[in-house]
């Protein structure tokens, strides 16, 4: 087809040739003026059209010489790069079947193309890691910084990831041939960063990654929701975890795991307002079995007023065990043990597990019955194991005498009085 095209170019320029020396001949042309012109002795004159035609036709016909004299060079061209295509689709192909002393050589001829070297090398590489040959690796390695810095940055950068070794993923992809790093380089950048305790600096690289579009919906919002529990938890005072709170979008606000995160780390220092304040909030908005276990158990004070918004929640929630068990710690954190201890069975009763019996254990052996202390701390290990409780001893009696004590005073909602 290309022999074809330029065949029907020669024809139309031998007939504009034509043409035009047909119209040259008329005596008005040169009425236009002339042009004179003495090489070597001789004089040369034409007409102005006629000398702009000429020009003309001898640039056309430098340019077919020289397409003519380059053909060769441009068809073996034309041959090398079809050849390395085709050795770089039978080197991908032998790597994933498995081939992979085949698709190194494969590829490592398809590598000496300018067009696809960069994407053979970075095959041949792999090639060669799962032959474990380590020579090889570094050769190709070695080759590929040559050609490509930034290819080089993201496969090393990739495998000291997998290896645990986000320090050295940031000396790769942090050195300046390798800039700027492309969608997938930032990707691995918030990784390392996050894996070194720079989950900060690593949020900052969200709003990029969401332009460009680097990573799929789901593994982007599972990367912000790490990064931001991440970053509550790395925050060393509370200027900064309450800048980092702040900063989060709002559905973030109420994420299950990042309000945990942020709570836990506001009450360790010693700001039990917000941790509270944040739980609440998060539980008022979308119910969650780990978070109120977490308020029962988390290390702040307000003891009446977190006991008064569980009772609340009571309501809504009467088989919760999570529910039951925090606010049983907090009833016994209160002094009041037998209410602690009812709560307690009504948790085991809806399923709830060693934490419950731990509770009980600690609530026995403060109120001095070392027996049942021992039993509830076994249960507890029986618990963790996936096994079976044993009965209490003693315990249908206690509970008759204990259920008939708490009938005499429930509420209107089947709920005890809080008394004493």
């Amino acid at each position: 087809m290309k022999t074809l095209r330029i065949a029907l170019v020669l024809l139309v320029l031998v007939a504009v040739g034509v043409l035009g020396a047909q119209w040259l001949s008329h005596e008005e042309v040169r009425d236009w003026g002339e042009v004179f012109v003495r090489v070597g002795g001789y004089d040369v004159n034409a007409s102005l059209p006629g000398a702009i035609l000429a020009l003309i036709a001898a640039a056309l016909v430098l340019w077919i010489v020289w397409t003519l004299l380059t053909l060769p060079f441009r068809a073996w061209g034309r041959h090398r790069r079809k050849r390395a295509r085709a050795q770089l689709i039978e080197g991908l192909e032998s790597l994933q079947h498995g081939h992979y002393q085949r698709a190194e050589k494969q590829l490592d001829r398809a590598a000496q193309d300018s067009e696809v070297g960069v994407i053979a090398r970075t095959a041949a590489v792999r090639a060669a890691q799962a032959r474990d040959d380590a020579p090889a690796v570094e050769r190709h390695l070695q080759a590929l910084s040559e050609r490509s810095a930034t290819a080089h940055a993201l496969l090393l950068a990739e495998d000291a990831l997998a290896s645990a070794q986000p320090a050295q993923a940031l000396v790769a992809l942090d050195a300046p041939d390798a800039q700027p790093l492309p969608p997938r380089g930032l990707a691995l950048r918030a990784q390392a960063l996050a894996q070194v305790g720079r989950a900060g600096d690593a949020w900052g690289l969200l709003g990029p990654l969401r332009q460009q579009k680097a990573l799929s919906t789901a593994a982007y919002a599972s990367l912000e929701t790490r990064l931001a529990t991440q970053s509550l938890q790395q925050a060393n005072d509370a200027n900064v975890l309450a800048e980092r709170w702040e900063a989060l979008p709002k559905p973030l606000r109420t994420d299950a795991d990042v309000v945990a995160a942020y709570a836990e780390r506001a009450a360790a220092l010693r700001w039990d307002d917000a941790a509270t304040h944040a739980l609440e909030h998060a539980l008022d908005s979308r119910w969650d079995e780990g978070l109120i276990a977490l308020y029962g158990r988390l290390p702040v004070g307000k003891l009446d007023s977190r006991r008064a918004s569980a009772q609340r929640w009571l309501h809504g929630h009467p088989d919760s065990p999570a529910l039951l068990l925090s606010l049983a710690q907090l009833a016994r954190q209160q002094g009041q043990w037998p209410q602690a201890q009812d709560f307690l069975h009504r948790a085991l009763a809806q399923g709830a597990g060693a934490d419950a019996w731990e509770e009980l254990g600690h609530g026995h052996a403060a109120d001095g019955d070392e027996l049942l202390a021992r039993r509830s701390y076994a249960n507890a290990l029986s618990s963790h194991r996936g096994e079976s409780a044993a009965a209490l001893p003693g315990r249908d009696l206690r509970q008759q005498i204990h259920d008939h004590a708490v009938s005499e005073t429930r509420d209107e909602h089947g709920l005890p009085h809080l008394r004493g």
